[in-house]
């Protein structure tokens, strides 16, 4: 089949999904469904294969998102059943002042962010953005927008993240340089797609009254003392602190020595969620006078709010398997590498195809390294091999859409509808991604 009727078969699929969710109102989860199956059948995939590409799709995605989901889910009921939230959201409203909160939900969401996938570092910091909100009587668009823009720009472009790391040694970049150019870019662009870009949609978009999912993390404690600051934070962190050992795990000791393994065992991001969340039932738990009982009763009706959560990320996966296994994403590939334009561009646009096709930016970021590394070998060291690490990454965030679970975190956790993502959310991670692209483009005319 032709690449431009396969591009047309997604585009279209798209523009359905978003018609018959946004504007028919039809159950998002059976919407994302149906326009798979269809887009696999018309693509011409074997109908025995198209539902179990579906249920590959589903499965791979939350066979890691349901567990953070649900670990995160239940250290943040206890952040905010203990008062540890509220107690944080405190000392951020004191030392920035109400007017520039914004700008610390930035700040926080780009250092917690830089050792944790996106969708970790959400988990672990909305509890936190929901009693700013609060405090402040300000929307969730002023305070979540700036928090998810610091861990979005430096999960796509700063390593040790796991795809920027493969794609630091598929360009054979030097990993210090690229962090310091990563940085140098990432700060000002999470500025603008955060704190000056959500002071701008805030006025634009009005949320409900009303959020269920914030209800059960956002606990007035006036009845107790609430939580020293430091311990809920030593708390809110340890989990990062873990992940941090795993990945630096050779660094202390011998590659392959029982420590080292014991180190990469607890660092890794189930291991150090769950092991943050046994911490948090004796800090914020039995410390701040809630019983077993109590302690049970909060972690397992958590759960249900995010049901909805998990069953939609793994429905967007889904749909991205189909686009992949149909033969769209090789399409999408073909269509880029016809494009005469530079290396640095062809990367970006790779990337940023990749990533609407498929949804996930992990996946961009290493196809299009992989796929770029030797057409950038064979250029001679002509590009910045740092450079060119960073414009992949911009282009692994572009145009987030309802295939990408970040998407849906973000709609559901915010109480957004999906017109309202579209504007705030997938305008940011586009506002990301050109910025980015652009500054790198400009500084690779500094370093070369």
């Amino acid at each position: 089949m032709p690449d431009i009727i396969m591009l047309t078969m997604a585009a279209v699929a798209v523009v359905a999904l978003i018609v018959m969710i946004a504007r028919f109102k039809i159950n998002p989860f059976i919407t994302i469904f149906s326009v798979s199956v269809i887009l696999g059948l018309v693509a011409g995939m074997p109908a025995a294969n198209v539902v179990k590409s579906f249920e590959t799709g589903v499965g791979n995605i939350l066979g890691h998102i349901a567990i953070v989901v649900a670990l995160g889910t239940m250290l943040g009921k206890m952040m905010a059943e203990s008062g540890g939230a509220e107690q944080i959201a405190n000392t951020l409203i004191d030392l920035f002042g109400p007017s520039r909160v914004h700008w610390a939900m930035m700040v926080i969401g780009f250092v917690v962010g830089l050792p944790v996938f996106f969708e970790v570092g959400f988990v672990l910091l909305v509890p936190i953005a929901f009693n700013v909100a609060k405090r402040t009587n300000t929307s969730m668009v002023l305070v979540g927008l700036p928090m998810v823009a610091g861990l979005s720009v430096v999960h796509g472009l700063v390593p040790p993240h796991p795809a920027a790391l493969l794609a630091v040694t598929a360009y054979h970049a030097d990993i210090g340089h690229t962090i310091f150019y990563a940085l140098l870019i990432g700060l000002p662009t999470a500025a603008l797609a955060g704190p000056i870009f959500a002071k701008f949609a805030a006025s634009r978009i009005s949320l409900p009254a009303e959020s269920p999912l914030a209800a059960q993390f956002v606990e007035s404690r006036h009845d107790r003392e609430l939580p020293k600051f430091s311990l809920t934070l030593a708390t809110i962190l340890s989990p990062v602190v873990l992940m941090l050992l795993g990945s630096w795990a050779d660094l202390f000791t011998a590659p392959g020595s029982i420590a080292n393994t014991a180190l990469r065992f607890i660092g890794s991001t189930d291991m150090a969620l769950l092991l943050g969340v046994l911490l948090s039932f004796y800090t914020l738990g039995y410390r701040c006078g809630l019983n077993r009982e109590r302690i049970l009763a909060f972690t397992t009706e958590c759960l249900a709010p995010t049901a909805a959560i998990t069953l939609l990320v793994g429905a967007g996966g889904g749909f991205g398997r189909i686009l992949i296994d149909s033969g769209v994403s090789n399409a999408i590939i073909k269509v880029a590498l016809d494009a005469h334009v530079s290396i640095l561009v062809l990367a970006w646009l790779l990337a940023a195809l990749v990533r609407v096709a498929t949804g996930s930016a992990t996946v961009a970021m290493t196809t299009a390294s992989g796929i770029i590394a030797p057409i950038a070998a064979s250029a001679g060291g002509t590009v910045s091999a740092e450079i060119l690490v960073l414009v992949t990454g911009a282009g692994s965030l572009v145009l987030s859409h309802v295939n990408d679970g970040g998407f849906w975190l973000v709609k559901e956790y915010f109480n957004m509808s999906v017109p309202q993502t579209f504007k705030t959310w997938t305008v940011l991670e586009t506002l990301i991604s050109v910025t980015a692209l652009l500054l790198a483009l400009a500084l690779s005319t500094v370093v070369g």
